[in-house]
């Protein structure tokens, strides 16, 4: 029965808000031709968002499904190449990165046992900003399989961008959970990445610094890390500094743009789209990822900067534009109606598809009553502006000169692929030619070794050219006694290269030397030939007649191959 004071109920009430002057999108109808590129994948765990942390708790995974509805409700679900509801990631896939005790921490603990393992929850912190709530661990491998299934779409080329509203959780540490985040998906997907990227550049738009992914690969020289942050010394996480700039290997691949509270659109592109161009140009990237928290919108509920949605779009559009693999991960975002809004605008942006200001109808159309249901409402100048033109021109300045010292993108030595995080095949076991055909070498069924050898090449081997054991193929000894003599030393070119007793012996010899050792043969020659010409001194006559054995026409001197031994009478 309803009472009189209550003039309607939740069943008797319009389904779908009267927007009266206000207008409704309609949805996209017309289909993407599935052979245009870019390639788009869209990766929505299907229950993400019915999770909870709990009463009060600003994170809201129900900002998800507002996502979804608005996407499915604007028709961009068309403009979309494939759509997943990936699986969950598995336990050896989050140990990848994180430790064993911490995951098997994360998979038993549940609000009922929470007080019996009192001791390993402080351990691992999870306490107030990370609480412990039902199902908690399904939800963290919900959201990082989706991550990891984006990156291996990526890595095997099946799409150019792949998304993720549900990841990018950047604040989780290896061994111990941070900032609303458990399980630190961003670092997973990366780890991935790199079985086949050479090098990946990380970007963070959120207004937290991403401490979690920094420290990941802080001493590596294959992950670039760039943050956008606000930075104050005591806004968490606290770090973030202009100079923190990585360690080892890792030693200027780490950027940090630390910013105040209040920058608005005009500001925020320009710098960000300088220290972006920049990096990318010297780092040359093959694949980046980029963290999309929408909690540096302005009007945000832990935020405090003045950014619209058209601006966090259009960093999107930018990194988009470089046309290199793409993996787009949501973040944080605390104001839920304006997360689901800007996550929606960067899908239609990622795919191309223009979408009006008016949002489309949805059951959560109450959500939206307030700003009239636009995708756009104003949502800047809330705060003062505290970054002034000089401020942000010191830290370019600075950026520029920490990327001078990468002296051009660092390189990757050739070496197996390790094997992928599911740990496929692992245990099968495998004749060696399935094995080179799954490696591909090109080499299964079959062993060959070509090379290419210069003439002047010389080594010792089994492959050795210019030995003088074995056997000569008759083509070597056709070319080799083919060749002629250079014309300055034609008729001195007859001559012994060597005095021996035994001539058969030495006309064998000579018979077997290759076409590479011709030039070593004539060397000698120098050294044995003015003993004979001083023998003919004597004859004033014939001073300018050349040593040739008198037994020998002349007609047929130059017919005599050039390493044929002749015997020349001396005495």
């Amino acid at each position: 029965m309803v009472r009189a004071s209550q003039a309607t109920t939740f069943s008797t009430s319009a389904y779908f808000d009267d927007r009266g002057a206000h207008g409704t999108a309609q949805p996209i109808t017309e289909r993407v031709n599935p052979h245009s590129r870019p390639i788009v994948s869209y990766f929505f765990p299907k229950g993400v968002g019915e999770h909870h942390y709990g009463e009060r708790h600003p994170m809201k995974p129900h900002r998800l499904t507002l996502t979804n509805a608005l996407v499915m409700g604007y028709g961009l679900d068309k403009q979309i190449h494939h759509i997943y509801n990936p699986r969950p990631a598995t336990q050896a896939e989050l140990e990848m990165y994180h430790d064993h005790d911490y995951i098997d921490f994360l998979s038993r603990v549940t609000p009922n046992n929470q007080n019996e393992m009192r001791h390993l929850i402080d351990t691992f912190n999870c306490v107030e900003d990370c609480p412990i709530f039902s199902e908690m661990y399904d939800f963290c491998r919900m959201y990082a399989g989706a991550s990891l299934a984006g990156a291996r779409k990526l890595t095997a080329g099946a799409c150019d961008t792949a998304i993720n509203w549900s990841g990018g959780l950047h604040h989780a540490k290896r061994g111990e959970a941070s900032g609303f985040c458990y399980v630190n998906d961003i670092v997973l997907a990366i780890l991935e990445l790199l079985r086949y990227h050479p090098r990946v550049l990380y970007i963070d738009i959120d207004i937290h610094h991403g401490d979690g992914v920094e420290l990941a690969f802080y001493h590596s020289n294959r992950v670039m890390t760039v943050s956008f942050h606000k930075y104050t010394g005591d806004f968490f996480p606290g770090t973030g500094k202009l100079d923190d700039n990585g360690a080892s290997l890792g030693k200027h691949f780490c950027l940090n743009v630390p910013l105040q509270d209040g920058i608005d659109d005009d500001m925020y592109l320009t710098i960000f789209k300088t220290v972006i161009e920049d990096t990318v140009t010297t780092f040359r990237p093959t694949s980046i990822v980029l963290q999309c928290g929408a909690d540096s919108l302005g009007c945000d509920r832990l935020g405090a900067f003045n950014l619209s949605i058209a601006a966090h779009g259009e960093c999107v559009n930018f990194v988009r534009k470089f046309n290199v693999p793409l993996l787009v991960l949501g973040g944080g975002g605390y104001t839920i109606k304006n997360v689901s809004r800007c996550w929606t605008y960067e899908t239609a942006v990622l795919v191309g598809a223009a979408i009006p200001d008016e949002l489309p109808a949805t059951v959560y159309d109450p959500f939206f009553r307030d700003s009239q249901w636009k995708l756009h409402p104003p949502l800047t100048g809330r705060v003062e502006n505290q970054n002034s033109p000089a401020s942000l021109q010191r830290i370019t300045i600075s950026i520029r000169n920490k990327l001078r010292y990468l002296q051009g993108a660092p390189s990757v030595a050739m070496q197996e692929i390790p094997p992928d995080l599911e740990g496929w095949l692992a245990d099968e076991e495998r004749k060696p030619d399935e094995i080179d055909e799954e490696r591909g070498t090109a080499f299964a069924g079959e062993r060959r070794s070509d090379r290419s050898m210069a003439r002047n090449e010389f080594f010792d081997g089994d492959n050795d050219v210019d030995q003088d054991e074995g056997p000569v193929s008759a083509s070597v000894k056709r070319t080799a006694s083919a060749r002629k003599p250079r014309a300055p030393r034609k008729q001195r070119a007859k001559g012994r290269t060597r005095p021996s007793t035994n001539a058969k012996e030495d006309g064998d010899e000579a018979e077997e030397l290759p076409v590479a050792t011709a030039t070593r043969a004539t060397k000698p020659r120098r050294t044995v030939k003015p003993r004979a010409r001083a023998r003919a001194k004597p004859a004033e006559k014939d001073k300018d007649v050349p040593d040739v054995d008198p037994e020998v026409p002349a007609d047929a001197e130059t017919d005599i191959p050039t390493l044929v031994d002749l015997e020349i009478d001396i005495s």
